[in-house]
């Protein structure tokens, strides 16, 4: 899509955001047919609560961990989508600073000076491990069934 807009940083943002709702939306959507089901939102309908307070009360505080988890995990995703389109030249242009930019710039001095494209290199993968890392810490948090206990 990048390649048929044109490089630039709003049509990368355009891009990402494109395709990366559906698997959002998938899961938002099976979560919350999942927890309609359950004892507690058939009893706030028994009571007559309103759609909109069963929606909002009910039904979304408890559909949108999985959804926290994913977007945390999501941005790794992200980071990693616009360092590959920049590095290949369809993402953000020369003037404004990427990490895909800084690696692409320093393919031609590998030999000379290799701490150009190490530490780039190194940037990503901390910024990646530590969203994956925060998507584990998060999954774990808001998991209904570990016990806190101790």
């Amino acid at each position: 899509m990048v390649a048929f807009l044109g490089p630039s940083i709003r049509n990368l943002i355009l891009a990402l955001s494109v395709i990366g709702w559906v698997g959002y939306a998938r899961l938002i959507r099976g979560q919350v047919l999942k927890v309609r089901e359950f004892d507690y939102v058939t009893a706030a309908r028994a009571l007559g609560a309103s759609d909109f307070r069963i929606l909002f009360r009910h039904i979304l505080p408890n559909a949108i961990q999985p959804l926290i988890v994913q977007a945390s995990l999501g941005m790794a995703g992200a980071v990693l989508s616009e360092a590959s389109l920049s590095f290949l030249g369809l993402g953000v242009q020369p003037p404004t600073s990427s990490w895909g930019v800084m690696l692409n710039d320093a393919r031609s001095y590998l030999n000379v000076a290799p701490h150009l494209l190490i530490f780039p290199g190194i940037a990503v993968m901390l910024t990646v491990l530590a969203f994956n890392f925060v998507g584990d810490g998060l999954r774990e948090w808001l998991d209904p069934k570990q016990n806190r206990s101790n």
